[in-house]
């Protein structure tokens, strides 16, 4: 994309504008309105692959993008394509449209930041009036958003220092400390931004200077000065999305993946669209063994990123990879609705793709698995033989797959080496980089230690049971719930077993303590209504023998 000059700006008669919306009422109603404005040059497009065409073959000073273009892509990934692609940046009037003003599609458009959102049915008057402000703050603060474009935000704060002190720009004083303290945070100047931000707090009592502010204190590890305002931020729909993004962020930084996994599922819920929070979200969800959190997680990318830049045949891979790991981990029907789901998903990733043979291997295994999940060893073992290399791949995740199969055939030597080629394989200092690594470092861990999955030890502690053998069956339920600790019903037969234990004279002090600990695990569980019950009888039976002994 050509860079665009102030003196373009100026001069509405040489202005470049693109409509993308798919109602012909609404470029009707657009285009008078420019026209009303001097502007000649408008383009339109219904639907967002000719909207992209077009961005190919022009230079565009201002872009207006509605979010339902129907036909292939909504409003937000294209917005984000065009982004990506450097068809418009912070230079460019970039206007979003809408009929919907959810918080979910407000939190989603703000993250891509337009210039300004308009919502549906439009007056004319309106629009006039609304995009001559836009394009003079554009016009006015050029200098600045080109800094920004080049990421000089040295150069941004000099620039907003001077305007400051300008009479004529005094309008724009509130932008202008904005930019300036935005800047302050991406030059990681965290003490200054923090001193900034108080004092325009003083005066501007606006969401971004508390996000800003928040920002600032977490980044120097002062979370408890502000516990009372992140309470506050938490509880408004202006700040909400943004402190909990803020707050899983700060977690992940300090390592406490089980609170940032709790903050970034609830900034997901709020601005469910952008693929990397669903894949941050995805893998704090592994590093947490939140097996049906994966499984909702890679669902959420598959399904947000269709026909996106993001798309592609590794998403579905994934789903139905999460699908077979959060069947193994269940004990009860459900897992037979996820393999059946899940099978179906497989069957048509191999329709939807013509070049399905590139991932061919990649299907194998995942068939490989779905079998083994079904207790059909054998035909899993000769696919995998047959078909499987024991050569890692560029992927990361084809390789944890692979080693997933490997393990659960008892390919364990197999399993461990690849484990090894996958942490070589991590490279970055970004905070994904951090969480994927520490989640092979733990997969490594427990493969070396616990030897079969969850719903395979739940059988092996069946089959104790039915023996009397207490403690192993004790023994496989504790390692089922170490892979699967959110899984209730695994501790609640850990505690049938465990008041059984109790009640013989053969128990150790471990064992008191592992029922203690299984009845904490419980308590913290929303457990419905049948299971809950369940588990008040056992709290009180373990409470009765504590009695008597």
């Amino acid at each position: 994309m050509n860079a665009v000059d102030h003196s373009e700006l100026d001069n509405l008669p040489g202005l470049n504008v693109l409509i993308i919306d798919d109602n012909p009422i609404v470029h009707d109603t657009l285009k008078a309105a420019f026209e009303g404005m001097g502007i000649r040059n408008i383009k339109s497009a219904q639907n967002a692959f000719h909207g992209l065409r077009l961005c190919e073959e022009n230079n565009f000073h201002v872009v207006v993008c509605a979010f339902n273009v129907n036909s292939d892509k909504d409003g937000f990934h294209l917005l984000e394509e065009l982004k990506f692609k450097g068809y418009v940046n912070k230079r460019t009037v970039l206007i979003f449209l809408s009929s919907e003003t959810s918080e979910a599609l407000v939190n989603s458009i703000v993250e891509l930041q337009p210039d300004d959102f308009w919502v549906k049915p439009l007056s004319a008057k309106a629009v006039q009036s609304r995009l001559e402000a836009t394009l003079l703050i554009k016009q006015k603060l050029f200098n600045i958003y080109q800094a920004i474009d080049c990421g000089n935000y040295s150069k941004v704060i000099y620039y907003a220092e001077r305007h400051l002190l300008s009479p004529e720009l005094k309008k724009y004083q509130a932008n202008l400390l904005r930019m300036k303290a935005e800047a302050l945070l991406n030059l990681r100047e965290f003490g200054s931004a923090e001193l900034f931000y108080r004092d325009l707090l003083c005066s501007y009592k606006y969401p971004w200077t508390y996000i800003g502010f928040v920002k600032s204190l977490l980044k120097q590890e002062k979370l408890a000065e502000i516990d009372e305002l992140l309470a506050k931020l938490t509880t408004q729909p202006e700040t909400r999305f943004a402190t909990y993004e803020m707050l899983a962020e700060y977690y992940i930084e300090a390592e406490d993946y089980e609170r940032a996994y709790s903050e970034i599922k609830k900034a997901t819920a709020l601005a469910p669209r952008n693929i990397e929070r669903n894949k941050k979200s995805w893998d704090l969800a592994r590093l947490t063994h939140d097996h049906e959190g994966q499984y909702i997680a890679t669902k959420n990318m598959a399904q947000y990123a269709r026909n996106s830049i993001h798309d592609s045949p590794e998403l579905q891979l994934n789903v139905i990879r999460a699908g077979i790991d959060f069947a193994n981990s269940l004990t009860d029907s459900r897992a037979t609705t996820i393999l059946a789901e899940t099978e179906r998903k497989l069957n048509q990733i191999e329709q939807d793709y013509e070049d399905a043979h590139y991932f061919k291997e990649q299907i194998v295994i995942s068939k490989a698995r779905l079998h083994n999940a079904r207790n059909e060893e054998d035909k899993a073992k000769k696919m995998v033989e047959n078909h499987v290399s024991l050569r890692p791949s560029v992927s990361i995740e084809d390789n944890l797959d692979k080693v997933k199969v490997f393990h659960e055939l008892n390919m364990r030597e197999e399993s461990m080496k690849l484990l090894e080629a996958i942490k070589r394989q991590i490279g970055g200092d970004t905070l994904t980089s951090q969480v994927v690594g520490k989640y092979v470092e733990q997969e490594a861990d427990e493969r070396e230690e616990i030897h079969f999955t969850p719903k395979q030890l739940n059988s092996m502690a069946v089959e104790f049971y039915k023996k009397n053998k207490l403690t192993p069956a004790a023994n496989v339920l504790e390692q089922a719930l170490q892979l699967s600790p959110k899984n209730y019903k695994l501790a609640i037969s850990l505690l049938k077993v465990l008041i059984k234990i109790r009640r013989s004279e053969h128990h150790n002090q471990s064992q008191l303590d592992l029922a203690e600990s299984t009845i904490s695990r419980l308590k913290l569980l929303e457990l419905p209504g049948s299971d809950a019950q369940v588990f008040n009888e056992l709290s009180q039976m373990w409470e009765r023998i504590n009695k008597l002994h």
